[in-house]
């Protein structure tokens, strides 16, 4: 638990606002946007079948849908997710806090 806090303490430290707000700015300037894809159950959702359960993420690197049986690294998972997420949000599939 000490370690997970220090991790938190060292995201907060960073100032992910001032990023996100640079972020944005440098997109505008070159014509493209920022896309905000939200972030739940993205860890615990099989890319495949889709079936949402905390069960699927044995460990914090190992994912396995309890559904289909799908196996592989829970960080692949969470980026597959969040990657298929912005893409329904681009063509208008789900509400958004789109900017740019």
């Amino acid at each position: 638990m000490a370690q997970k806090s220090g991790l938190n303490k060292a995201i907060l430290d960073q100032g992910w606002s001032m990023f996100s707000a640079m972020l944005e700015y440098k997109q505008s300037w070159n014509s493209g946007v920022v896309i905000r894809v939200p972030a739940q159950y993205t860890s615990q959702t099989c890319p495949c079948c889709h079936h949402v359960a905390k069960e699927n993420r044995l460990t914090q690197a190992e994912f396995v849908c309890v559904e289909c049986g799908l196996c592989e690294n829970a960080d692949l998972v969470r980026a597959i997710n969040v990657l298929a997420k912005g893409h329904a949000l681009l063509a208008g599939n789900q509400p958004s806090d789109r900017r740019g």
